[in-house]
């Protein structure tokens, strides 16, 4: 293990006259890197040398072991009234291709998706203009009864801002409702890059870096976990990176309230960016090292295979990397954006996935614990929950015993 005292010895011998051996020193010997820290290792051109020191630390945390989930993406609308350049699945009103979903077709479009006993449902959508603060309520509460045991992961700071807003109430108000009703932990996108010069650029209507960390702050100060998100390659520079990475690493200090980091990869393709060109692979690797490295608090960064394509999420899990994210069935979001890959795995495909990449693969819930189940693969343990010996069938997909009502202006929206 990379972590072994020869490893160490190994390490450092390897470094020893290298440019790099004053940052390898301090994470051997668990110091904080600075900002200077990571403007270097953002420069550097000993690319071998970045992923071998974020390998080791990697191992020190997390041995030989390659995590993920059996997740469902669900996208209860993609109507939005904020104009986002970096956004290429967003529809405005009116315009072909958008949609919304009443919370009945809601709950039947995540069971229509269910497959190898899901644990998790990730919900994100558009700011919708006008569905009233009620359908978010309802919507949770839908599918919360329906689906005992499966931790629902829902809603971004920047949606949490948007529902408080349409419900005239409070952010911590907003925050204990939507809790009440079923939301267990929270997505992190939406953080894009927390610098204001970047955002009036990508995401000029969007909610200030500002304002999204202290949206988590007060998730966190309920007990609501969050991840975060940072999204590298469009017009920020290294230093607008490492001041995201500083500020996503103060916050953990102050609540410990994020479960991991996710590096996201901009996709132009079909965005008012599309003159950009894409990150490549060496600078998606890139990230993932100076993100493990500098996110010194903080357990888990995830490879988004979505993004980065599953032959360079193996890589990655060799790179600073300990997560694969999960199956996801059916992401549609960065495949607006001219993403190439699968738009879901089986269980199996990522257990496969993961054991190419040369490590373990661990099965996990929303709490990093391993998920149990029986020899015909049905859950029988997820998320501090008992599933029943039949959890793991496609739920039945009727309406919820008391479906909300839509107006009709929502409905045919």
């Amino acid at each position: 293990m990379g972590w072994s005292p020869e490893g160490v010895n190994r390490l450092l011998e390897r470094f020893a006259s290298s440019p790099l051996a004053p940052i390898v020193r301090k994470v051997v010997g668990r110091e904080r890197l600075s900002p200077g820290d990571g403007l270097v290792l953002f420069a550097t051109r000993d690319l071998h040398g970045l992923f071998a020191l974020a390998n080791f630390d990697r191992e020190r945390r997390h041995g030989n072991v390659g995590y993920f989930n059996v997740n469902r993406y669900l996208n209860p609308t993609n109507l939005c009234w904020v104009d986002c350049g970096l956004c290429a699945w967003a529809r405005k009103p009116g315009v072909s291709g958008g949609y919304t979903m009443a919370v009945e077709e809601a709950v039947a479009e995540a069971a229509s998706g269910w497959h190898d006993g899901i644990t998790e449902l990730h919900i994100v959508g558009g700011l919708h203009p006008t569905l009233p603060y009620s359908y978010y309520i309802d919507l949770l509460s839908a599918l919360r009864e329906r689906f005992q045991g499966v931790h629902l992961k829902a809603w971004t700071m920047v949606e949490l801002d948007w529902i408080a807003r349409v419900g005239k109430k409070t952010i911590p108000e907003t925050i204990a409702e939507l809790k009440a009703a079923g939301m267990d932990s929270c997505p992190g996108g939406g953080a894009e890059i927390f610098e204001k010069r970047v955002r009036d650029v990508i995401c000029a209507n969007k909610i200030t870096g500002e304002e999204w960390l202290a949206i988590a702050r007060e998730c966190h100060r309920q007990g609501v976990k969050t991840n975060v998100t940072m999204l590298y390659g469009s017009v920020e520079t290294a230093a607008d990176r490492i001041d995201h990475l500083v500020r996503i690493r103060e916050m953990q200090d102050e609540t410990k309230g994020f479960l991991g980091f996710i590096p996201l990869a901009f996709h132009p393709e079909g965005t008012q960016f599309a003159n950009l060109r894409a990150a490549g692979g060496l600078e998606d690797l890139r990230v993932i090292a100076v993100s493990r490295l500098m996110l010194d608090n903080l357990d888990h960064v995830k490879a988004y295979w979505v993004q980065i394509g599953e032959k360079l999420a193996e890589i990655a899990l060799q790179t600073g990397a300990d997560d694969l994210v999960g199956t996801v069935t059916e992401e549609t979001i960065t495949h607006a954006a001219g993403a190439k890959t699968e738009a879901g795995l089986s269980r199996l495909q990522m257990e496969k996935l993961i054991r190419d990449a040369g490590r373990e693969p661990f099965e996990r819930d929303a709490f990093y614990e391993r998920v149990v189940r029986d020899e015909k693969g049905r859950v029988l343990q997820a998320n501090r929950h008992d599933f029943t010996a039949s959890s793991s069938a496609a739920p039945s997909v009727g309406l919820p015993a008391h479906p909300s009502e839509i107006d009709a202006a929502i409905a045919s929206s």
